[in-house]
């Protein structure tokens, strides 16, 4: 037996006393033991003898020999010892500079003996020399030591305050127990069987960060990370991948899960940040990232390869047969990782990254998108108070929403919170709703959300930066890749490729196949990069958007509106792909898609260069919008229309847009605007000599003068505009003359003149015929069951009606409330009292905020009738009385007279004294507009 061997005997006897006297809290004896075990060390063991085999062995003894040295400056420095370390403190650590633990001793050292300076300088020293050697920041228990210095933290004083815990090195394994590891190292080539292992030497290193003690929610994703950890490997490492935009909480989470996870890794728990993604920080590379690794686990820097592919294959050698987590955070590509992942089956490797990293082959991806509103607002009790929170919660609510529920932009603002005692959450929330100074409220310190979205943005390629700079322009909710190839100006394929990489960095998210969105807080950060662009660029942009969406558009309404008047405008040559328009159904839900978009590039103006791709989108706008019901936005788009109209100086055109802007204002129940839009329109027209336009201006005043209860003007508009288009032949003016006849039936039954209601619609039936128009012909259908029941008829009635429901798919949804109101008041009066309270329910339940202000009111008073003839007056005065609300407040006249005279009768019959005063209202009203008595009950 060798000297060393006995000289190894007698230094781990010494060790097993240091772990009995550490087990009782006997300090002093342990230092005394572990001083004794060192007295035995008189230079490097084996020196200059064996091959790699024995140097390996040799270095790993040199390993326990500095770490029995370090338990005894731990164990000195917590029995009271400070300024007498320091000498012996240095000269171990000018033999290994790169020795975090030495430097942390050595550091509270100098602290502890008043040498406050000397310490924080020597915490920048080994700063500066990690960066530079291993390209690493000092470790977590540094830096804590650093900034508790900075802090003057109690739990740096001596022994007096807390005595530091120390870990005893664990004994030295039996033959037995020892055999499979050193096998393991054997094959790595780290030592024979004569020798310890390395994990035989330590405790389980874990240099995982500290958690975030007030992390919340986040439920499902953690459980869905812990689930594919604990997944069978396969062959290889178990690798679980986290993805998602900056600042959504990747690192956080995977802290989170490995720290759940650590028990099951007891060979030890690393971390290494890649710094793909660091402010002033190059990506560490891999050699740099194995290096420090290998450190970690306590390899001797001089046994450490200098090329890649030898620290490549030291580390897996290192790691055989261990059962190891590794945390690899910020990863900028796969090219980071794939050097640092181990071979053997039983680690597992937490990834996470910005980028989905498509190389990295057999890899469990997660998306990690922004918190559920819930979440949202427990996040913001948890940091912030539940009390504040509770005491504003509509402000909590909208704060979190204008952070987009995102996990950093949320801290952020909670930071701004707490160091602005004085402000109140509302205050905050007016401050962010300023978009153009919103990226700038969310910043504490270094720490911003614009911050953290430049670091993505700097990582892609010049052409992608200029496609992000781009899409923050596009006007919609979402993109679609036929709108970003004529805003980028290329090809749909070659736009969706860029679209697809945005995704890929997180810079976009996708709801949808083939649709795009920005994250509010993104979209807010791309518009502050292109505020250094030239207002051409952007003038440039929306005109491709401008010319693309106005053909687009045109397509989409010569499929759903095949019986509209042509313009002959000529200004829909695009140079970019369009999306198929072959399918009603689906053309009508791109449309639906795409309204808002349009609207907001309407809106926004700066297209005085295009005003007839302005008019023309506008109007290709207003036909979808009429027919969702959606008439604010209707008379919105009309207006922008108009402006453009009236640049263009064409007569035509702007009676066209007058005319569009009146309906929407009848839409409405702005009847007095109405009038006037159509009376200028009228006067257009006149200029211009169109019969056609003529004729629907006259029409549209029929409708508005109906509305105003000026009967006798809206018959005289009305049969008018019916001679008027009665003298041309076109399909447009057909259907115009179909229209006009179906407002001169209303004003006929308003009248009570039924023989003439019916006579006109049955002829807007037999046009019908001819030039198939759904919506109209359903008009005509309900207009005829009501004439039928103005005249007593009530089985051709329901024979009318029941036409209409054959048509109601096609149908507006209003006119369908419409019809159902009829139906149920007909039924009632044939006895089917089931099928009469299904169809009003149906009625009331198709009634949403969509629904015109006439139609609303014209079916409460139908259904109040029916309920006042079934004398249930409560519920017959309820609905007049609603109707009258709604029809009083827009100057409906017609329904608001029909409303008043059912309120006097259901309130005669309840003797009510209000009953005198709506007989009176009612009767002037019926005077001034003309109606005879047989009109009043009717309609």
């Amino acid at each position: 037996m060798t000297d060393e061997q006995l000289d190894l005997l007698e230094f781990n006897g010494h060790i097993q006393q240091v772990r009995r006297a550490v087990a009782v809290g006997q300090s002093q004896e342990a230092a005394d033991q572990l001083r004794a075990a060192l007295a035995l060390w008189r230079g490097p063991v084996m020196s200059g003898g064996g091959g790699p085999v024995v140097e390996a062995a040799g270095a790993v003894l040199e390993e326990r020999r500095l770490g029995a040295a370090e338990q005894l400056f731990e164990l000195r420095l917590s029995l009271g010892e400070s300024g007498e370390l320091i000498g012996d403190l240095r000269t171990l650590i000018a033999q290994h500079p790169l020795r975090e633990s030495l430097r942390g001793h050595l550091i509270l050292a100098l602290y502890r003996s008043g040498r406050q300076a000397e310490a924080l300088a020597e915490y920048a020293k080994v700063r500066e020399l990690l960066v530079e050697e291993l390209g690493i920041d000092p470790s977590a228990q540094l830096t804590k030591l650093y900034e508790d210095i900075l802090r003057a933290s109690p739990e740096l004083a001596g022994p007096a305050a807390r005595p530091v815990p120390v870990a005893a090195p664990p004994a030295p394994p039996s033959a037995e127990a020892a055999a499979p590891d050193a096998r393991r190292s054997e094959q790595a080539g780290l030592g024979s069987s004569r020798f310890p292992t390395l994990a035989s030497l330590h405790g389980a290193p874990c240099t995982l960060p500290p958690g975030i003690p007030d992390f919340t929610g986040r439920e499902r994703e953690l459980a869905e990370v812990l689930d594919a950890c604990r997944q069978d490997a396969g062959e290889g490492p178990r690798v679980v991948a986290i993805d998602g935009m900056g600042g959504c909480g990747k690192t956080s989470l995977a802290v989170r899960t490995a720290y759940q996870l650590a028990e099951e890794y007891p060979d030890g728990q690393l971390y290494a940040d890649l710094r793909g993604f660091t402010p002033g920080e190059k990506p560490q590379r891999p050699a740099a990232t194995l290096s420090g690794l290998l450190r970690t686990l306590g390899v001797a820097a001089d046994s450490i390869p200098d090329d890649e592919a030898g620290l490549i294959g030291l580390w897996r050698a290192t790691l055989a047969g261990r059962r190891l987590l590794f945390l690899f955070d910020n990863a900028l590509d796969a090219g980071q990782v794939l050097p640092l992942l181990p071979s053997s089956t039983e680690c597992l490797v937490l990834v996470t990254s910005r980028a989905r990293l498509l190389d990295l082959d057999g890899a469990d991806w997660i998306s990690l998108g922004v918190m559920e509103p819930q979440e949202s607002r427990a996040m913001l009790a948890d940091i912030l108070g539940d009390g504040r929170v509770t005491r504003e919660p509509e402000a909590a609510a909208e704060l979190a929403e204008l952070c987009g529920h995102l996990p950093l932009a949320l801290r952020l603002a909670v930071a701004r919170l707490r160091n602005r005692p004085r402000w109140t959450v509302r205050y905050l929330v007016e401050r962010l709703e300023d978009e153009t100074r919103r990226l700038d409220e969310l910043s504490a310190g270094e720490r911003s959300v614009a911050a953290t979205l430049s670091l993505s943005y700097k990582a892609l390629e010049p052409e992608l930066q200029g496609a992000f700079c781009l899409l923050g322009l596009h006007p919609g909710a979402e993109v679609d890749v036929y709108s970003a190839a004529a805003l980028l100006e290329t090809g749909v394929r070659d736009a969706e490729d860029m679209l697809e990489d945005l995704l890929d960095m997180h810079l976009l998210v996708q709801n949808d196949p083939g649709r795009y969105a920005f994250h509010d807080l993104v979209r807010t950060y791309a518009l502050s990069l292109g505020e250094g662009r030239s207002g051409r660029e952007a003038r440039e942009a929306d005109g491709r958007l401008l010319g693309y969406y106005t053909a687009a558009t045109e397509a989409a309404c010569t499929l759903l509106f095949p019986s509209r008047r042509g313009m002959h405008v000529d200004v829909l040559d695009t140079p970019y792909a369009l999306p198929p328009m072959r399918r009603e159904d689906r053309t009508l839900e791109w449309f639906d898609r795409e309204s808002a978009g349009i609207q907001t590039l309407l809106a926004r103006g700066g297209h005085e260069d295009s005003p007839r791709l302005v008019f023309a989108l506008a109007r290709n706008a207003s036909f979808h919008l009429n027919l969702r019901g959606r008439f604010a936005e209707f008379e919105s788009v009309s207006r922008a229309g108009l402006t453009a109209s009236r640049s263009m100086g064409d007569s035509m055109i702007i009676c066209r847009t007058l005319n569009n802007l009146g309906v929407a204002r009848w839409r409405l129940g702005r009847f007095t605007e109405a009038v006037e839009a159509a009376e200028e329109a009228l006067d257009w027209a006149r200029k211009a000599g169109g019969l056609d336009d003529e004729a629907m201006c006259l029409g549209l005043l029929g409708l508005v003068h109906y509305a105003l209860g000026n009967l006798a003007s809206s018959y005289g508009y009305t049969t008018e505009a019916v001679r008027a288009v009665q003298k041309g032949d076109s399909a447009g003016l057909v259907q115009q003359q179909a229209e006009d006849l179906n407002t001169l039936g209303t004003v006929c039954l308003a009248l009570g003149r039924h023989d003439e209601a019916v006579d006109a619609v049955l002829r807007v039936i037999e046009i019908c015929r001819g030039y198939p128009s759904p919506g109209v012909e359903v008009t005509a259908w309900t207009s005829l069951a009501l004439a039928q029941i103005g005249k007593g008829d009530f089985e051709a009635a329901h024979d009318s009606v029941t036409r209409s429901w054959a048509l109601s798919a096609t149908a507006m949804e209003e006119n369908l409330v419409l019809a159902l109101a009829v139906s149920s008041d007909v039924s009632d009066r044939l006895g089917d009292t089931r099928r009469a309270q299904e169809h009003e329910e149906r009625a009331l339940e198709l009634i949403s905020p969509r629904t015109s202000a006439q139609r609303r009111s014209r079916v409460d008073n139908l259904l109040a009738l029916k309920h006042a003839r079934n004398g249930r007056h409560e519920e017959a005065l309820r609905l007049h009385g609603r109707a009258l609300d709604v029809a009083e407040g827009m100057g409906y006249r017609v329904e608001t007279a029909h409303a008043l005279d059912g309120m006097a009768a259901a309130a005669e019959q309840l003797a009510l004294p209000a009953a005198a005063e709506y007989r009176k209202r009612a009767d002037m009203l019926f005077e001034a507009m003309g109606v005879p008595p047989e009109g009043r009950r009717t309609f």
